[in-house]
């Protein structure tokens, strides 16, 4: 399999364009080829010397905790590196003056196949700012660690649209970083101005198990890809009182609180006989986070069959479950998430009230779930339409 990246110096005149152009970069630690060589390393070794570089939420080198805002600084060789996370939505897109000394800006993050994972929107943000700067965007694609053949999670209801979901997709899209950049300038108008290095050489409904490579954590709560695998249900704990793992070895695949029976929420959870995981009951306790430094009961979530492991319909589940087991103790976060302090960060993140409301009023945990995860017309309608536009889009 070879990334963007890995093609990119294969490309002869694409490189020599380059190396005669003014050009930003939009990358982050996992931006590595397949010796594990960091792009702006690969690019110096082309004789390309970016200008400007760009980093998105946890920073270029990916030190930041979550929703911990980053400031501009300076790069190793005076290079100055701009945040593309601060303390207001605004701080998510270059300014103009970050862009009037390019050409053309490149675009190298690896994703991980959920709509909540902000680095693709932070990729379509730096797309519309290079629209309204005149500036070339080419994406060196990466593949999407959970496969581009299978969708879950419905879409976001009208007002429901936020950092963690840009654009109406599904929870897990089964798109590529680069599908997503060209199927928005496909339809915002501007395909004209993005190009995508594509992929080779592996196959859509191939995993990151599959991958002749490393995985390189992302992010700092994301270093397996096991964890990926789990977070598009994983985030959903993030809009409650339930650890999400931070502060753990296995972020997102543990979570638990300090009042649960882990024993009796395992039980429940087998008991929906949703597929392709295993519960294991276990105590832990967290060094940072939620529920820092407190010994916490729960589970730890053991996918056995990948193919047909739900995650969105499993977490749905267990928050529920968790619900059910304690009300007295389980809280919805209320708190600003994501830059929205107006509406739940589980409504936020689920797309809609709809779940929130099913659970507090106490719900069978099976019919919440399926009430998010199933997907229906819509969602099929909503991927064929952007895979379609994507297409479109120049590819080399």
């Amino acid at each position: 399999m070879k990334t963007g990246l890995d093609r990119l110096p294969e490309l002869g005149s694409l490189v020599s364009e380059l190396a005669r152009s003014r050009v930003g970069l939009l990358a982050h630690p996992a931006s590595v080829n397949r010796g594990l060589v960091h792009v702006l390393d690969v690019l110096g070794g082309l004789d390309i010397r970016p200008r400007v570089l760009f980093g998105p939420e946890h920073g270029w080198a990916g030190e930041a905790q979550d929703m911990i805002g980053v400031g501009d600084a300076k790069g190793q060789s005076g290079t100055r590196i701009v945040s593309l996370y601060g303390e207001h939505f605004d701080d998510l897109s270059p300014k103009p003056a970050d862009l009037e000394d390019l050409d053309v800006l490149l675009v190298d993050l690896q994703d991980v196949g959920a709509r909540y994972y902000t680095f693709v929107w932070t990729a379509v943000l730096v797309a519309r700012a290079c629209r309204d700067a005149g500036v070339r965007v080419i994406v060196l694609d990466r593949p999407n660690p959970l496969g581009t053949t299978q969708i879950e999670g419905r879409l976001q209801k009208p007002g429901f649209l936020s950092f963690v979901g840009l654009e109406e997709a599904p929870i897990r899209h089964a798109m590529t970083i680069g599908e997503i950049v060209a199927w928005r300038a496909e339809v915002e108008g501007y395909a004209d101005l993005v190009t995508v290095v594509s992929l080779e050489g592996l196959a859509r409904e191939a995993h990151a198990s599959a991958w002749d490579r490393a995985f390189v954590m992302p992010s700092p709560n994301m270093p397996t890809y096991d964890t990926a695998l789990v977070y598009p249900g994983g985030c959903l704990l993030e809009g409650t009182n339930l650890s999400d793992g931070r502060g753990t070895t296995r972020p997102f695949e543990i979570t638990g609180t300090p009042w649960i029976d882990g024993k009796r929420l395992a039980s429940d959870l087998m008991a929906t006989k949703l597929p392709g995981f295993f519960p294991r009951a276990l105590s832990f306790e967290p060094t940072f986070h939620k529920h820092g430094k407190k010994s916490c009961g729960g589970v730890q979530i053991h996918v056995t069959d990948a193919t047909a492991f739900r995650p969105v319909a499993t977490y749905v589940a267990l928050i529920a479950l968790a619900h059910h087991q304690r009300p007295d103790e389980f809280r919805f976060r209320t708190e600003k998430y994501e830059f929205v302090d107006t509406i739940p960060a589980f409504d936020i993140l689920t797309g809609s009230a709809e779940a929130r409301e099913a659970i507090l009023a106490g719900a069978p945990a099976r019919d919440v779930a399926e009430l998010v995860s199933a997907t229906g017309a819509d969602e099929a309608s909503m991927m064929e339409s952007a895979r379609s536009a994507a297409a479109k889009v120049r590819r080399v």
